[in-house]
């Protein structure tokens, strides 16, 4: 005699899809969270390599940082253009140019040493104020160029490399990861929509001008580079004077507790990687770039931490033009893009240090 088996009921299924449901209900933020630690490792991970990295290059270079422009450049010329044609004339060559790293030029077959042309003399100083005459490039400069073969030679020896870019920065590793398999050094911008992609962290260019520059208000306030004798001789890691409290570089874009939106519409089309111009740092009050400091230390460090430091300096020296960073550069209190961040952000840690590497972009707790 054979028994029927009885099916589940109506009831029954849709308990045990209730109880499905809850289960991706929990699991799924818990992977997503789990997956967003993941990434941030690798970017923590990335720093401390490059920290490595520089420390290489300082204990090579007597204690210098890295730079791509001669220490004595202002002594040619009070303009970029005048100073560098200054340079080949006085010294029967060209100034060194920035190298990119070897790659083939397919029409041709040929395997050159590729150079840095645009934005031209503006890369070459740690972050253009005044631009040189139809070159633009205002805001750019070395700070942006990490991964460029005089410093790249310390790492991997390659421009395009997963250690040069966050895996949070999806605009920007959507745009370059077939260039991580390629066999050269470099990857030619044609093979990727006419654009370079450039490092996912970033110098802080106050730091690698000298101290000169990034004066407090006391001292006579910002001064204009091509003014001031030495001013690219980059100062050594030694004279950093709060060296757990002064950021070196940090993750230029925001990407750290966004809000669902990667690409800035005030570049309107014209950003770098397909149109999208990622929002930066300093872009928004969440935003927590992971940070790396001169004394090795990686951690995240908050927009909201960082402007409150700001608001206890301005206080305690009694001078609304002497914070954490200036405010009286040629860019006034826009700074580093501020005008077209996200929300109320309001900083320039970082880019802008009072005092260059003497300063500080964040305070004790």
């Amino acid at each position: 005699m054979t028994t029927r088996r009885a099916g589940f009921t109506i009831i029954e299924l849709l308990v045990v899809v209730s109880i499905i449901a809850l289960l991706v209900g929990i699991l799924l933020p818990a992977i997503g969270k789990a997956r967003d630690q993941a990434q941030v490792s690798v970017s923590q991970a990335n720093l401390r390599q490059l920290g490595a990295a520089h420390g290489s290059y300082g204990a090579e270079w007597q204690d210098r940082q890295f730079t791509l422009i001669d220490a004595n450049m202002a002594d040619y010329g009070s303009l970029a253009a005048t100073a560098f044609s200054q340079y080949e004339d006085e010294n029967g060559m060209a100034h060194p140019p920035i190298l990119l790293g070897w790659a083939k030029k397919f029409s041709t077959g040929q395997y050159l040493l590729w150079q840095l042309g645009s934005p031209g003399l503006s890369a070459y100083q740690p972050i253009t104020f005044v631009p040189a005459s139809g070159t633009g490039g205002e805001r750019f400069g070395s700070f942006r160029l990490p991964n460029v073969k005089q410093f790249n030679q310390y790492t991997c020896g390659r421009f395009y490399h997963p250690m040069y870019y966050a895996p949070k920065s999806v605009a920007v590793t959507d745009f370059v990861k077939g260039a991580f398999e390629s066999p050269y050094e470099y990857r030619l911008k044609e093979q990727q929509g006419g654009s370079i992609a450039w490092c996912s962290y970033a110098l802080s260019p106050a730091a690698m001008f000298s101290p000169d520059v990034m004066r407090n208000s006391e001292a006579g306030g910002w001064q204009d580079p091509w003014q001031v004798g030495g001013s690219f001789r980059t100062p050594g890691f030694s004279q950093a004077l709060y060296p757990s409290l002064k950021t070196h570089m940090l993750e230029h874009s925001w990407l750290q507790n966004t809000q669902g939106t990667q690409c800035n519409p005030a570049f309107g089309t014209v950003g770098t990687y397909d149109g999208c111009e990622p929002w930066y740092f300093n872009h928004a009050w969440e935003s927590s770039p992971v940070t790396l400091f001169y004394d090795g230390h990686v951690e995240g460090v908050g927009v909201r931490a960082a402007m409150r430091a700001d608001g206890r300096m301005r206080a305690q020296t009694g001078d609304p033009e002497w914070g954490l960073w200036s405010k009286d550069t040629a860019w006034g209190e826009d700074g580093y893009f501020i005008d077209i961040g996200y929300d109320q952000a309001a900083t320039s840690f970082h880019i802008l240090t009072t005092e260059g590497i003497r300063g500080r972009d964040v305070t004790a707790n």
